[in-house]
């Protein structure tokens, strides 16, 4: 399923697994999943890491597999380079490959009337909680707690990572939504979010570039129902216009660096008391 151009080197940098023709029992294809790896991996053999999972994975980290080629997240890059300035926790990501053809059905939580497709978020999000991520979790060093569980995406990639992340906040801590698709079926999202009874512990990115047109507009509202219903901006909710940002990989790319500080940020660890004691 790996679609490479031959006319375009890879650009990975770092440490990575692949687990190509992942198969579900839920969903009609399998589908390819790559996993970065922090720096020290397999040094530190009883470091458990926290874990990031994106969407659209073949965007992510190699200009070789991208949807245009060579125009790429680079995540890979600001990972390393964030985690060995120890800006960041060291931390897992693991970049799920969409279908294709089947993309907006399983990345849109409703039909929308206006496109005659979509609605199989539900049965992604099963895929995502009830096969990938035990997977993970049996194969590599994870904290599966959902504090050190994220998830994210881009367009309607932010759109159901904000949908998985708000139905089920015992799994999923900290989501980023870049540009997300917020006029999907009149703004379910938004109606979703007014519909909470009790707020979930997410912490959340939201971000739009200024020059994505109407989208610009729509996600104020997404913003301003997760503010009534209790998030605090600067808190545990951030909200980013990028001036003069389209809605692409390039753009995406330059904020990957404010996601992971703001999604992962390197904790201090309490020193021994026998270390303070001699200081």
């Amino acid at each position: 399923m790996t679609r490479t151009h031959p006319e375009k080197q890879h650009t990975l940098t770092g440490d990575f697994r692949f687990h190509n023709n992942f198969h579900s029992q839920l969903l009609a294809r399998d589908r390819d999943v790559i996993v970065y790896l922090p720096p020290r991996y397999k040094k530190t053999r009883l470091k458990r890491y926290p874990v990031l999972y994106l969407n659209d994975g073949q965007n992510l980290f190699d200009g070789a597999t991208s949807f245009i080629p060579g125009n790429e997240w680079r995540v890979d890059e600001t990972a390393e380079r964030l985690i060995k300035s120890r800006a960041i926790e060291p931390l897992i990501v693991v970049g799920i490959y969409n279908t294709g053809v089947d993309r907006v059905d399983e990345y849109t939580p409703t039909p929308d009337p206006r496109k005659g497709m979509g609605g199989k978020a539900d049965l992604y999000a099963r895929m995502i909680l009830e096969e990938l991520k035990p997977f993970i979790d049996a194969n590599y060093r994870t904290l599966s707690g959902p504090k050190d569980t994220g998830i994210g995406g881009s367009s309607l990639g932010g759109l159901v990572s904000l949908y998985i992340a708000l139905n089920n906040p015992e799994v999923f801590g900290r989501v980023a939504a870049l540009s997300p698709s917020v006029w999907w079926d009149n703004r379910i999202i938004v109606r979703q979010v007014n519909s909470l009874e009790v707020k979930p512990q997410l912490r959340i990115w939201l971000d739009i570039g200024t020059a994505e047109g109407e989208a610009v507009k729509a996600l104020p509202l997404l913003r301003d129902a997760l503010v009534e219903k209790g998030w605090k901006l600067g808190e545990d909710l951030s909200y980013y216009e990028a001036p003069d940002a389209v809605h692409d990989e390039r753009a995406w790319a330059k904020r990957v660096e404010p996601v992971l500080r703001f999604l992962f940020p390197r904790t201090k660890k309490k020193k021994r008391g026998w270390l303070r004691s001699f200081r």
